[in-house]
């Protein structure tokens, strides 16, 4: 029913190598990411309580606006 296929030892350790060498990008890959997301939280809570600082010393009827021109133009 199967056909015997002649089995290259090589071929294996080559593979074997490769898988290795792709388990190791893999877990670098997944340090890189966690690493970024620590950053990225940083980031949000920095943002975040500047904001509120920004908000306390403009009053709570304050709006932030954009880049409208100033009334004299």
């Amino acid at each position: 029913m199967f056909k015997e296929c002649p089995v290259d030892e090589s071929r294996i350790v080559n593979l074997e190598i490769k898988v290795s060498h792709q388990d190791v990008v893999i877990e670098e890959l997944h340090q890189v990411i966690y690493e970024q997301q620590k950053t990225i939280d940083k980031l949000e809570t920095l943002l975040s309580g500047l904001n509120k600082r920004l908000q306390d010393a403009l009053g709570d009827d304050a709006e932030i606006r954009g880049h409208e021109k100033p009334p004299h133009y």
